[in-house]
């Protein structure tokens, strides 16, 4: 049932919705447009409108609230990969509680959407993550009358996505082709995030012998990245061509198409199923410090903390030290035996 003052009008298939006081009395007043879905917060707002009320604050509802702050300089000062992983977490807040009013979102519910999504605890963190970043704006603006995660806890995770392994960098060198080659092989060997190996191209080599990042993406820090001689032999066989190293027939990758070619190209591969190109990262810092670089010195390649080397390091050389105790331990066992 529509509100008083307002009809509906059909007109070649289509709904056409209007809003006059007084319809059909000689006290009529002006006929306005309203917007197409009557289920659509604009089409509400749009009444209020025109009959002369003040209009509802458009972040009373989940979807309002979202969207404000995605417009907000909080969101859209930040790099553009960035902006749409927080678009792509908060979508989920989207689906779950969109119509409903912002004010009754309690962090109950927030943890019950973390509890759906344990299975996959790096997707919960990072809804969780962008969730408390939405609130702490939101309440500081009078937007929300309480915090919408407060007492809400991330799940432990064993130190960030998971290195490569020997097995998943022979399948890189044996089974990948194409952009999707050249992509890993940059994150593998250099260790930048993928905001920032999209950019990069032959411009940025520095004397044959560096790869300058001039600006991160997420950090804005500058790296310089060795070309170390397995990346030299890859590079060799690249078009050079104006523009970054990745491209689609002549176009432009950014992160989310490569990301999306590189899901398809994993699908057929069980030895890449569970990893991810972020954990290239991990990767390229476990090779350096086994190298014998120093945490500070990883830190001018990689552009990352010296604190997430040493956690990415001592998982590795955990694992060393496990197989050496196995050696050890197999070397004794021969000598007792003997």
């Amino acid at each position: 049932m529509l509100p008083k003052g307002v009809h509906k009008v059909v007109s070649r298939g289509r709904e056409y919705f209007y809003f006059q006081s007084g319809r059909g009395t000689s006290q009529a007043g002006e006929r306005v447009r309203l917007p197409s879905d009557p289920h659509s917060p604009e089409f509400w707002a749009a009444i209020r409108q025109a009959q002369g009320l003040p209009a509802i604050s458009a972040t009373n509802t989940v979807g309002g609230l979202i969207d404000a702050y995605l417009k907000s300089p909080a969101v859209t000062r930040l790099a553009e990969s960035t902006q749409y992983q927080y678009r792509r977490h908060l979508e989920i807040a989207r689906k779950a509680w969109g119509a409903l009013s912002s004010a009754g979102v309690r962090p109950v519910h927030v943890q019950a959407v973390m509890d759906n999504l344990s299975a996959t605890p790096a997707k919960a963190n990072n809804f969780l993550g962008a969730m408390r970043a939405m609130s702490v704006w939101a309440r500081a603006r009078d937007h929300i009358p309480h915090s919408l995660t407060e007492g809400v806890k991330p799940f432990g995770m064993d130190g960030g996505h998971e290195p490569w392994g020997p097995e998943q960098i022979k399948c890189v060198h044996d089974k990948l082709t194409g952009v999707v080659r050249q992509g890993v092989m940059l994150m593998l060997y250099t260790g930048q995030r993928g905001s920032d190996v999209v950019r990069l191209g032959w411009t940025d080599i520095n004397d044959e012998s560096l790869l300058r990042v001039k600006r991160q993406q997420k950090t804005g820090v500058e790296a310089w990245c060795p070309i170390v001689p397995e990346l030299a032999a890859e590079m060799q066989t690249w078009k050079r061509r104006p523009g970054p190293f990745l491209q689609e027939n002549g176009k432009v990758l950014n992160r989310k198409r490569f990301w999306d070619l590189f899901d398809k190209a994993r699908a057929g591969l069980p030895e890449l199923q569970g990893f991810t190109p972020h954990g290239l990262r991990a990767t390229a810092v476990i090779r350096l410090r086994r190298a014998g670089l120093t945490p500070l010195q990883i830190q001018d390649i990689v552009g990352m903390s010296v604190a997430m080397i040493e956690r990415y390091c001592r998982f590795a050389d955990r694992k060393e030290s496990g197989k050496a105790a196995l050696v050890s331990l197999e070397r004794t066992r021969q000598e007792r035996g003997l």
